[in-house]
Formats: structure tokens, sequence, C-alpha cells
């Protein structure tokens, strides 16, 4: 069995915790993480009718943070998104904070990822709402926002990743098409400018009303030295290719909407020193190997688990929740599309069935068997604390 996330838990975790206190967002992620597809979590005994084989399937955690359950939550992320694209060009922009804000990130998170969400929706709203981009005034655009905060080596890069629709729907439910061309929205620096802007302005004000006291930066030279980085420097605001229609926009989607810092897919080994693992080269898509202390790794991972209650994927304009039924409607009207039809509705087997191109009871050693349920193993009242020794007989079937 290749080498996991989990496996890299287990193997580091005691001298890990031994220096350091998981917040009760990261002790959760790990006890998730660590569990996930093994007996803790409960399952079934599989016996297959035909060849006699018989194996335990475990339950999965489905947390956020698990690169285990990332796909099936992506599919049916997905599918309730399939009826909100618009038959329009969408294009894809990056908003990144500088890492200079790295320190105040670990001392306030949330503050730092609800303020990232605010000035960069209210950056692109204003932009769609301005007559020289879009040709008329007061617009409502589309676009979604998606939180990322890791490098390919883990190291902290807060980020947002927005979708954005080619347009915006006017007070009298049309269609505007952006003035330049079809497929283009915005100057990336003039983006730059009021993102940077209006960040900084709700540093000040957090600042002067006491919201980020533990801000490792916040008094004295420390504040003065950080501002003055912060202003000296354009702030990274870029755009990327334009996207297609509906299927390029929903494929474009899949990519960001649910992944996680790290997925097993990426894991090469874990031994009794380091943890090895495949990073991007560079932008072909070419990939190197990459080793790191097992501590350094799991400080590195644990970064990346947000506070609990914050929201990854947000909306905002036509589809945001408040007025997403009345404005995606318009907007789909406008641009003469047609109805929306009602999703049927897809028993378990049929969604895993499309997820994974597969039968899921077909039986994975005959392959002509069809499983049945044997026995029931109850899942624990209470999953065992982050470090705990794992046991040999508690791993899920490969």
């Amino acid at each position: 069995m290749s080498a996991t996330l989990a496996d890299a838990l287990h193997q580091f975790g005691p001298a890990y915790l031994a220096k350091r206190i998981l917040s009760t967002a990261q002790a959760k992620a790990w006890r998730a993480i660590a569990a996930c597809r093994t007996s803790a979590l409960g399952g079934q005994r599989l016996d297959c009718d035909t060849c006699g084989d018989s194996h335990w399937q475990y339950h999965s955690c489905r947390h956020r943070c698990c690169p285990q359950c990332g796909t099936r939550a992506k599919e049916a992320w997905l599918q309730g998104r399939l009826a909100e694209v618009l038959a329009v060009p969408y294009a894809h922009l990056v908003f990144t904070l500088p890492h200079s804000l790295n320190a105040l990130y670990g001392a306030h998170p949330r503050w730092v990822i609800d303020t990232l969400f605010t000035c960069t929706a209210q950056t692109l709203a204003e932009f769609a709402a301005n007559d020289k981009w879009m040709g008329t005034t007061g617009g409502t655009p589309a676009f979604s926002l998606v939180l990322h905060t890791w490098t390919q080596d883990l190291r902290l890069h807060v980020h947002l990743h927005a979708v954005m629709a080619c347009g915006v729907l006017d007070d009298d439910g049309r269609w505007i098409t952006p003035t330049r061309r079809p497929d283009y929205l915005f100057p990336v620096q003039a983006l730059s400018t009021v993102f940077r802007g209006k960040f900084m302005t709700a540093l000040a004000l957090a600042h002067e009303n006491g919201q980020i006291q533990r801000d490792p930066q916040g008094q004295g030279l420390g504040w003065r030295a950080r501002q003055k980085q912060l202003y000296k420097h354009s702030w990274v605001v870029y755009a990327k290719t334009p996207l297609g229609g509906p299927a390029q926009v929903l494929e474009y989607l899949s990519r960001y909407t649910h992944r996680t810092a790290i997925s097993n897919e990426r894991m090469r080994s874990v031994d009794d020193r380091e943890v090895a693992f495949n990073v991007r080269a560079d932008d072909r898509g070419t990939k190197r190997l990459m080793r790191l202390q097992g501590e350094e790794f799991v400080r590195r991972f644990m970064l990346h688990v947000l506070p609990t209650g914050i929201k990854r994927i947000r909306h905002y304009g036509v589809l945001a929740s408040s007025c997403k039924r009345v404005k995606l409607d318009a907007a789909r009207l406008a641009l003469q599309m047609p109805a929306i039809n009602s999703q049927a509705i897809e028993s378990a087997q049929a969604f895993m069935a499309r997820v994974t191109k597969m039968d899921v009871l077909l039986c994975p050693c005959c392959r002509i068997g069809k499983l049945h349920v044997t026995a029931t193993l109850q899942g624990q009242g209470q999953l065992p604390a982050p470090g705990a020794t794992r046991s040999k007989h508690n791993r899920g079937p490969p």
C-alpha cells in the first residue's frame, strides 16, 4: 500500500505533539484523518457470492481536510452547481495576500480569512458596477470565491481563486457583456490597487478597534515596518486564461473547490525520519520529489486546517443565497437559456457508480460475483486521540 497522510500523522504524531498543542479544529481534523476508513469508524464485512472472498469495508470520515474524502465531496458539490453555470465565458482570477501577513494569519486566521473574502468580493463588485468596464452602472455580477492557503510544498500562501462570469445582470433584467470584449473583465493592476487599499483600510480599523490584539507585529516599530512593506509593493492579483462554456467551467471548478493541502496520490514514502512527496516543478506539469523532516511535514500540514465554521467556498451577486432564486432565473432568461430541470435524486449506489466509474457491488477479487453485507461493525463512540498508536488490524481494505 502506498504512503498516506494518515501514515505520516501516525509516524510523527507523538514527537510533534510533545512540543505543540493542537487547536480544537486541528485535533478534530487529526482524529478524522487518522481514523478514516479504519475500524474506528465502523463498517461492514462484504462477502462474494461466487468466489467466497470476504473483506471489511470501513466508513469514511468525510472531513474536508481528509485527502481520501475529497473526490466524492467534490462530485456531490458539482452536482448541485450544474444549474448555476451561465452560457457565457468565464474568467479565473487569483487574489493573494503578501507573506508579510502570515504572522497575523497565524494569530487571527478567522479575521484574515473573512477580511480577505470581504475585500475581494467588494473589489469585484465595484468593478462590475462601473460603466467603464461593463457599460452600465449598478450591475450584479456572478462569481464564486474559493480559499486556498498552501503552496505545493505546504508552505503558507493565503489566496482566493475567483471564478466569475463575464458580464453583469442590470436592473432591467438584461445580461450586459464587458465593454472591451466578451471574455475580458478587468485590468489586474487596477484590481490589485483597489484590493490592497480595501484590505489595508480594514487592517487599520481592526488594529484601532482592538480586533487583532494578538498580532505579533501589532505594536510600535513592528507595525510601522509591516505597514511600510505592505504599501511598498503591488499586491499579487492575476488573471489566468479565460474559461470557455459551461462544460469547461465545471471541469475547472472541480480542480479548486474541494482540493486539500496534499493528496495521497502525491505521497511517495514515510520512513522513520522523513516524508517524501511530489511537487510541481514547472508550469508544464513536470514533477519532482521533495523530502521533509517528519515533524516539519506535520507542522506544515496543520497550518492549513481552518478554524471551525469557516466556509472555504462562497458565492456572490447573482449566485448569493439571499437572491439566487430570483437573480439566477433572471440571468438565464436574459441569456435565453432553458428553464432549470429538477435534478433527479440518485441512489447511493448510482452515485458511487457515476463517481468511481465502477459497480461498487462487483467483487474486486473475481470480478464476477456480487458482494453482500454479512456483518456490521459499530464505530467507536470516541475516536482515538491524536498521536495514539494505531492498531495493526484497523486499516481499511486497499
